[in-house]
């Protein structure tokens, strides 16, 4: 299998970090995201990677070099401008050799085991959402208790993750989200398959919070 590693965009909410390096490179207690997840995917077999970068990618190709791209084929798809993630795929898939791919946000850490989405042809890994703020019960209009934030049960998120059929390529925008175009489109067809992880480490890199989180959740942990 090989794996698409999105990771091209600019990182805007988490300057003046991102002004410096690259999103991908920014430290989880010093190891930079982008190893994180490249040593947690070649615990499934993965040995190979395509990065899709566009910011700063000379310092996300010099770092992954002097780490001699943990002993693993690196290839990269470079956009000149951004491309969204169907575009930043659809560019990237003549360096497909596979009949599919596994693709992945560039600003996640996740223990995920991707393999159990490779039984359907187009599956999207789903964890349940996480409060961004600490909640409360309410009786008559009145508050009786608050409680921290936590994952809501049986609602469900997109992770970031896809495991999907090379025939998906010819659906893609050349510019766009996959999310907001083909994926729609799909669904609505009912042609993607959930996978549900319960329970997951998960943690999606948006704001300096997030990095302050996601450190305290992997202390003691390495990829």
């Amino acid at each position: 299998m090989q794996a698409i590693i999105l990771a091209g965009g600019l990182g805007s909410r988490l300057r003046p970090i991102t002004d410096y390096v690259p999103k991908p490179l920014i430290p989880i207690n010093n190891i930079p995201l982008i190893e994180w997840q490249i040593k947690q995917l070649k615990k499934f077999k993965i040995n190979e990677f395509i990065i899709c970068t566009g910011y700063k990618t000379d310092q996300i190709e010099n770092y992954l070099e002097q780490k001699d791209n943990f002993d693993s084929k690196i290839q990269y798809s470079t956009e000149k401008s951004p491309l969204g993630t169907g575009g930043a795929i659809k560019k990237a898939a003549k360096l497909i050799k596979e009949k599919s791919l596994l693709v992945i946000n560039g600003d996640i850490i996740t223990d995920i085991d991707v393999r159990k989405l490779y039984s359907h042809a187009n599956s999207i890994a789903l964890v349940e959402l996480r409060t961004k703020l600490g909640t409360v019960d309410i009786d008559d209009s009145k508050i009786t208790n608050f409680r921290e934030k936590k994952p809501i049960e049986n609602i469900w998120m997109n992770a970031g993750i896809y495991h999907l059929d090379k025939k998906i390529i010819a659906d893609l925008p050349s510019k766009g989200a996959i999310e907001e175009t083909t994926f729609r489109r799909f669904a609505n067809k009912r042609n993607l398959i959930g996978v549900k992880f319960k329970k997951a480490l998960w943690h999606s890199i948006d704001s300096h919070k997030d990095l302050e989180e996601c450190s305290k959740a992997l202390k003691g942990k390495k990829p």
